[in-house]
């Protein structure tokens, strides 16, 4: 018989943080329709269109509206991506991103 003892080893587990988290806002201007600000809503942020149009009502009656909360990199590219679609068009449409606290 051997003397041999062997004892188990803990392993460290790394502690993950969850990412920080980004609001997606729609700011209001005067130019935009409506009808295609809904239709972004729809598209990018695959919204009904219920809920586009109580988005877009109420940054039209706040000034500003948080649309969704993401990742900072998917934050910025649905942002990107939605003010780019307005651009395009040629409307000043803008959604911007800040950090949720």
């Amino acid at each position: 018989m051997s003397n041999v003892v062997t004892k188990p080893t803990a392993k460290a587990k790394p502690k993950l943080e969850r990412p920080k988290l980004y609001k997606v806002i729609l700011v209001n201007d005067d130019f935009t329709p409506r009808d295609f600000v809904v239709m972004i809503l729809k598209s990018e942020f695959r919204m009904t269109e219920e809920q586009a149009y109580k988005v877009m009502l109420t940054a039209h009656q706040r000034g500003v509206c948080v649309v969704a909360v993401f990742t900072k990199d998917i934050a910025e590219t649905k942002a990107t991506r939605a003010t780019d679609a307005g651009r395009a068009k040629g409307y000043p449409l803008l959604f911007t991103t800040e950090p949720e606290e």
